[in-house]
């Protein structure tokens, strides 16, 4: 019974939502207008949802970078999240990403490490700051990260 009932608020809840999310449909140009917008929750959403577009986004490169120099941590963490899903595509945002190693919040650094994991051979500038991390960072998932990173960037 409790299973069932569980089942049945899960579905409700689901199909509760009307409202779908304010990146779903939109297209590349206009999420990077969101990135700029005022409001601090839709430049997150427009980063998020860039990064659901993978390397169809790779004109919003530029974009992400700035973005990358918020005062906004979770625009930060989203703008890394993007340039990694654009992969190779975004090959000029290793300097930027490189230097948000050494971003003060580990969700950050871990994005960005990865991100330079997913943009790959192009990322090998980034490869002695991610050494630095992977045995100097205080956060275990950063370290994780960077695990997982060296590899896809080194061959």
């Amino acid at each position: 019974m409790f299973r069932r009932r569980a089942v049945v608020l899960v579905l409700a809840i689901a199909l509760g939502c009307g409202h779908k999310p304010p990146y779903e449909g939109r297209s590349v140009v206009e999420l990077r207008r969101m990135l700029a917008d005022p409001n601090p929750s839709t430049r997150i959403q427009g980063a998020y949802g860039l990064s659901l577009q993978g390397e169809k986004a790779r004109e919003a490169v530029p974009d992400l970078i700035r973005a990358l120099q918020s005062p906004d941590v979770l625009l930060r963490a989203q703008a890394a999240l993007a340039l990694g899903a654009i992969g190779p595509g975004a090959r000029d945002a290793v300097p930027a990403l490189t230097a948000a190693l050494d971003d003060a919040e580990w969700s950050v650094r871990r994005q960005a490490a990865l991100s330079l994991g997913q943009i790959g051979a192009d990322a090998r500038p980034a490869v002695p700051a991610l050494h630095r991390l992977q045995t100097g960072d205080p956060n275990g998932l950063v370290r994780k990260a960077v695990e997982q990173a060296l590899p896809k960037i080194e061959g």
